[in-house]
């Protein structure tokens, strides 16, 4: 069971790093990006921090792009957050968005099957 420190840990995270990819960014792709969500290891040397995005790019070539600006985003996390230590950021594309929408699509066909 993760403990209350470390979630709030993870959820001040997901705020801060969203605040940096509008904020401090100047890349427009960077800035499309939304933090969804995040794991922080127990000793906080590393941090999942699941993303999605509205561009229709492929979500491999997003994840490199994401993990190329991981040590930019970690200097602004290290600034902003009161850490003692600061994560590794490793960026993971968020599925779980675009699955649901993909069951929300099927629904809807099998309902407007059934009102024919």
């Amino acid at each position: 069971m993760r403990g209350i420190k470390l979630k709030r840990i993870e959820s001040e995270l997901v705020k801060t790093i969203s605040e940096i990819l509008l904020e401090e960014s100047t890349d427009e792709l960077m800035k499309s990006i939304t933090i969804t969500a995040s794991e922080v290891a127990n000793d906080l040397s590393f941090a999942k921090v699941y993303f999605t995005s509205l561009r229709d790019m492929d979500s491999k070539d997003l994840e490199y792009e994401m993990n190329e600006a991981s040590d930019f985003v970690r200097k602004f996390v290290a600034e902003k957050m009161d850490l003692r230590q600061t994560p590794k950021i490793r960026f993971v594309y968020d599925k779980s968005i675009q699955y649901g929408n993909k069951i929300e699509h099927i629904l809807e066909e099998l309902n407007e099957k059934n009102e024919k």
